[in-house]
């Protein structure tokens, strides 16, 4: 029989390994219970909708749609679907579908892979996860400067001080308008000073070539009429309001006249978290107001405003900061040797689970069940505070060895079956020698 050739993740999907996995349950703890202390609730939306939806809110002539979303058509009915290449559009669809805010406004967050076809980078893949939150039907600054002091939480819980807050306002459609026509002619003026790109998006989509990277358009951009000039009293009062909070509440940002969105839903307030310590691809968190898009919908008109963070680059951002420790798998690593006392073993393991505490029995692998040697290593890489050992003599005195494996010269206790579990409690939770219990997931950044 030949062998098979291996197969491989399609490309810019990406595994993400036990290793990671610590940080990952970090992030996502802390973001969870910091969403819930402002007392937003989680929302579960599909990886599939109609292709539609995303046409009609972010845009027939962003990248998104035109080159990045994985669409296709339903061989079982012909309905045209696409795996979701950003949150809010379905949380949006959902709001309106089910009526969410009959009874008042609402927070929302979400989290979930979504999927772009972009080229793989580091921190950026084609399928990615992001974690969002949305509040619809508030209409003042306030809200939009919760948010953002919301997003400032999680950094100083999660430890990541090297971000930074970038601000601006984008007004409504009617001053963006004037300043696109403005702009139009600016960049015409300078029709040779600008890349293919640029070209492409000038009578499209010109404030995204406000984002070019190009040294060559530098200057040109720098010179470009500026959005906020444009703002009327309305929008520049509502953006007085959010940066009045933010002072008052001391959350350093700047104000960036080039901060823009490639989605036509976004008015008045955007901003985004940046850091410098992920290359090119600085930005962790961007969000902003979309005040139009339920009526886009089909809805009433409702203000919204919303946040979306890209985990991945959180995680990086995360493992820059610090070393993790070894994760803990458990709290005790079950040893054994013998039929018998592979009996008891499993109900040892069980009770301590009961206990509340977390347990590695071994168990035979294809070159056998192991030696104590062997299985003593298995019990140390795992990080366990506790092995429990159980042999043939510790059957015939119906006693359980228990060895401290995180304490250096600590010695190694006798201990009846019957009394195992509270012993294990007493010491873990105790603070009698092992660790907190639940507290499987140690990291430097705190």
């Amino acid at each position: 029989m030949s062998k098979q050739e291996k197969i491989l993740a399609v490309k810019g999907m990406n595994d993400i390994l036990p290793a990671d996995a610590p940080l990952w349950e970090l992030f996502e703890n802390t973001a969870e219970s910091i969403l819930k202390s402002y007392g937003y609730q989680k929302i579960v939306t599909p990886i599939l909708e109609e292709t539609g939806l995303f046409a009609r809110a972010i845009g027939a002539v962003t990248d998104i749609v035109e080159k990045e979303m994985y669409s296709f058509t339903d061989s079982m009915n012909g309905d045209l679907l696409t795996l979701r290449p950003e949150g809010t559009a379905g949380v949006v669809r959902a709001v309106l579908e089910h009526n969410l805010v009959y009874d008042g406004p609402k927070r929302l967050w979400y989290k979930g892979p979504m999927f772009r076809h972009e080229r793989p980078q580091r921190g950026r893949y084609r399928q990615f996860f992001q974690f969002g939150a949305e509040a619809v039907g508030f209409a003042g600054p306030d809200i939009d400067a919760e948010m953002i002091m919301l997003c400032r939480r999680m950094w100083d819980d999660l430890g990541l001080d090297e971000v930074r807050l970038e601000l601006n306002s984008i007004g409504n459609a009617e001053e963006r308008l004037r300043h696109r026509a403005d702009l139009i002619a600016h960049f015409e003026a300078n029709i040779d000073t600008l890349d293919a790109e640029a070209k492409r998006r000038l009578h499209t989509n010109p404030l995204r070539i406000l984002d070019t990277k190009n040294p060559a358009m530098q200057e040109l951009v720098n010179n470009a009429p500026k959005l906020l000039d444009y703002l009327e009293a309305e929008s520049l009062a509502h953006f007085e309001g959010v940066k009045r909070i933010l002072d008052h509440n001391n959350v350093q940002y700047t104000v960036n006249p080039r901060l823009v969105r490639g989605i036509d839903y976004y008015n008045r307030t955007v901003f985004e978290w940046v850091t410098d310590k992920l290359g090119a691809q600085g930005t962790i968190c961007a969000g902003g107001r979309y005040d139009p898009l339920i009526e886009m919908f089909g809805g009433k008109a409702t203000p919204g405003v919303g946040f979306a963070m890209g985990i991945e680059r959180i995680i990086e951002l995360m493992k820059s900061g610090g070393e993790m420790a070894t994760p803990n798998q458990c709290d005790v690593y079950m040893v054994h040797q013998g039929e018998a006392a592979q009996m008891q073993a499993f109900v040892l393991a069980e009770r301590i689970r009961d206990a509340g505490l977390d347990v590695v029995l071994h168990c035979a692998t294809p070159t056998g069940a192991g030696s104590f040697k062997s299985q003593m290593k298995k019990a140390d890489g795992s990080g366990a505070a506790f092995a429990v050992i159980i042999g043939e003599d510790e059957m015939a005195n119906a006693t359980a060895a228990v060895k401290p494996m995180r304490e250096m010269g600590a010695e190694q206790a006798v201990v009846p079956f019957d009394d195992v579990v509270d012993y294990l409690v007493d010491q873990i939770t105790g603070g009698g020698g092992g660790h907190d219990h639940g507290d499987h997931t140690h990291c430097t950044h705190h």
